[in-house]
């Protein structure tokens, strides 16, 4: 099986990285024509290093003057290895001081030294270099490394510099195709009969011809036409490939170096992240203020960005932070990926580090600090019940917790649902909400019931509308389902009240609930309303329609309709003579109704409304009909 290892190139402008790469490979990475005739790299170049087992280096060639750093850095986010190369007749250079400090920043951990134009110097003196070398990456990921005298010209170490990147290589992991297939472009351009090509670096995983994809952070939605790697015409791209794509329906104006190709309606696009932060210890600035404003790297992105330090003024060279940038322009990103800032002018690298949160939230400074830390330190399950947190009851779905790690799926998937398992969290409308999230939820519900009981003794309960008002922006069904995973309250219709809640009256009350019932008794089919009653036994209308409902709820009375209620043993002399009526006919008048109940019309107009409205009795023009498979 292939194995895809991305290195690259870093050093001192006319350190002679171009052509060691053409030595290696038979390949020329300078393809500009400017660059042939000036003799640098000024845009990122790329060959290929093929071995016989099927390991395939792909080789990116960076520039090295300093104006074209931010070139430098559109190559380095993919890659797994860097040869930093150094000219034997001249040493160690600037540029080969902020390239090792970039590669640093970004974390890279393996890499080895070509000493360069060996032909050009002396044994001795390629010695004094060599040891130069040494005390210049003490203390770097190429402490340690191999350092090779070569020369282009005459081919010296050729062969052996060979043999030990593909040392190197084969210690590389490969990377998982099971992630979110993302490649920040490097590179747009259009090929005659076939249109906008762009190329990247796949940093996780793959994509097919025929997929449709998304131009990120311009939500561009399109087809890939045609697919490249190394060469050579693929169905399949994988992560770790350096990778050409056709897109189908894209002008080349509507895309962007920086831009991100990824899967549709996964990944996040922001103005803010949250993040570490390390300044270098030979930061060439005294301090670095806060607010102040720097150019901003990662992947393949450039941009301007405002540094927002959450608990100081200022850091100085070797400081370390928790800050926030703020950008004007989108970006998309992932937690877990890295970054470089330069100074704003003169563009000079002073730091980096790892984006810890790409969706911050307003949070208090300390809480926002602890969460900050988890984000730095804490392993993956730490790390989601942090974010799934803050998201609230609402919570987040488990394709927008995908989007928002750089985390291989079947990893992020097994953490999930070990969480769920342990109680920590669970789905609710197919949304992760963290279990202490819910238990704030529970606590606020019986507390406020609670509450409302005290104040509202005769009242059954509060309606769902008053509870929900306490949630404000949370999503109706999401209110609903967890308002039926509370154990110790009832729900009936639209009122919710305590599983322990009874309304308890006092002696008066009871006395006045006797009273009424012998009225509503006396009226029969020719009840008084709810304000006539309240005059007849001398209590407030309010109070009166309190009483009412309660009885109603002891299914004492039934209710008719607002201001309506007739005893339940009249109600059920009402159903039996509709059932008996209806047993002979097929239909029935108003004025038939009216006579079987012994009433006036008046009265009887109201109590066949409540059994439409009930579905008991159907009205056709002047008629009822019975519903019987409904009653």
């Amino acid at each position: 099986m292939d194995h895809y290892v991305i290195l690259g190139t870093a050093g001192h402008i006319d350190h002679g990285k171009s052509a060691l790469v053409k030595a290696l490979t038979g390949t020329d990475p300078d393809r500009l024509k400017e660059e042939k005739e000036r003799g640098i790299t000024i845009d990122l170049g790329f060959a290929d290093l093929n071995y016989d087992d099927g390991l395939k280096v792909g080789i990116i060639d960076v520039p090295g003057h300093e104006r074209l750093i931010k070139n430098m850095l559109a190559g380095a986010g993919g890659i797994d290895i860097v040869l930093m190369v150094i000219a034997a007749d001249e040493g160690i250079m600037p540029q080969s001081r902020e390239h090792l400090d970039i590669c640093n920043l970004l974390k890279v951990k393996k890499g080895l030294i070509a000493l360069t134009k060996s032909d050009l110097v002396d044994a001795d003196w390629t010695e004094l270099v060599r040891d130069e070398v040494e005390k210049f990456v003490q203390g770097t990921f190429l402490e340690g490394a191999n350092i090779i005298d070569v020369s282009s010209k005459t081919g010296h170490n050729m062969e052996l510099l060979k043999e030990k990147i593909k040392s190197i290589a084969e210690s590389v992991e490969s990377k998982s195709e099971s992630g979110i297939f993302r490649l920040p472009v490097d590179r747009i351009f259009t090929l005659k009969g076939f249109g906008t090509v762009v190329t990247g670096t796949a940093l996780s995983g793959a994509v097919s011809v025929d997929d449709i994809v998304e131009v990120l952070p311009k939500g561009i939605k399109t087809k890939v036409r045609g697919l490249q790697s190394h060469g050579k015409d693929i169905g399949k791209a994988l992560a770790g490939q350096r990778v050409a794509m056709n897109l189908q329906g894209v002008a080349k104006e509507d895309i962007d170096r920086g831009d991100v190709i990824s899967i549709p309606d996964k990944l996040r696009t922001t103005y803010f992240i949250d993040a570490d932060l390390d300044m270098l210890k030979n930061a060439p600035i005294s301090k670095l203020k806060n607010r102040s404003l720097v150019h901003f790297h990662t992947g393949t992105t450039e941009l301007t960005g405002r540094i927002i330090m959450y608990d100081r003024d200022e850091l100085k060279p070797g400081d370390s932070a928790f800050c926030q940038f703020r950008f004007k322009e989108p970006v998309t990103v992932m937690a877990g990926d890295r970054y470089i800032i330069r100074r704003f002018s003169p563009l000079i690298t002073i730091g980096g580090g790892e984006i810890l949160d790409v969706s911050p939230i307003r949070r208090k400074k300390d809480d926002r600090l602890k969460d900050l830390e988890t984000f730095e330190q804490g392993n993956l399950m730490d790390k989601l019940l942090t974010k799934i947190m803050q998201t609230g009851l609402n919570g987040i779905t488990p394709s927008e917790i995908s989007g928002w790690i750089k985390v291989d799926t079947p990893a992020l998937q097994s953490a999930v649902q070990k969480l769920v398992n342990n109680n920590k969290l669970f789905l609710c409308e197919q949304r992760l909400i963290h279990a202490e999230r819910f238990n704030e939820f529970v606590n606020r519900v019986t507390s406020s019931l609670n509450d409302f009981h005290t104040s509202h003794p005769l009242k059954p309960g509060m309606t769902k509308e008053a509870l929900r008002a306490l949630f404000k922006g949370l999503d109706p069904r999401i209110f609903e389902t967890l308002l039926s995973g509370i154990k110790d309250i009832v729900v009936e219709k639209d009122i919710v009240r305590l599983q322990t809640f009874s309304i308890s009256l006092s002696d008066d009350k009871q006395a006045l609930k006797g009273k009424i019932l012998k009225v509503l008794d006396q009226a029969a089919f020719q009840p008084p309303s709810k304000d006539e009653l309240a005059k007849t036994v001398a209590i407030r209308p309010q109070e009166a329609g309190e009483l009412l409902k309660i009885m109603a709820s002891e299914k004492t009375l039934m209710r008719i309709n607002d201001s309506i209620y007739i005893p339940s043993d009249k109600y059920k002399f009402m159903m039996d003579g509709l059932q008996k009526f209806f047993s002979t006919k097929s239909e029935m008048t108003v004025g038939e109704f009216r006579d079987l109940l012994g009433t006036s019309r008046k009265f009887a107009l109201p109590f066949l409304e409540h059994l439409d409205s009930s579905k008991i009795t159907l009205r056709v023009g002047e008629v009822r009909k019975f519903l019987k498979k409904n009653r």
